[in-house]
């Protein structure tokens, strides 16, 4: 898999995080969600965690995007810029049902696992 794929995955994966997001506050009630949402309800535990899960992405993604489109501008983005966008990526994926399953240890070790892709990307780079 090469970098740009795992880029737009990265991206899509952020796609599907707003869309959780949004839908669990209006406990996935299709009109509500279509409506102005002038007066969303209060929002659940899920609805909540999915919400901060969304906010740590948003957090991480400059990072991810600036050191994936250095390494391809660089012309290194090959071998361990790659390696440690797919451990990104792989970590964000769990990150999600961590989060939502509300295990505090498992989140915040997959959390550091997609750092430490962050650093793997960075390395080459300096």
């Amino acid at each position: 898999m090469n970098l740009a794929t795992i880029i737009l995955l990265v991206l899509a994966l952020y796609a599907v995080q707003i869309f959780l997001q949004e839908t669990s506050r209006f406990r996935f009630d299709l009109w509500a969600i279509m409506g102005n949402r002038d007066s969303p309800p209060e929002a659940s535990v899920l609805a909540g965690r999915l919400d901060r899960a969304k906010n740590n992405m948003l957090e991480a993604l400059p990072f991810f995007l600036g050191l994936a489109l250095l390494a391809i501008a660089k012309g290194n983005d090959a071998g361990q810029p790659t390696n440690g966008a797919l451990i990104f990526l792989l970590a964000r994926l769990a990150y999600v049902p961590a989060y939502m399953s509300g295990v505090p240890v498992l989140r915040s070790l997959i959390w550091l696992a997609a750092n430490g892709g962050l650093v793997m990307m960075a390395l080459p780079q300096i």
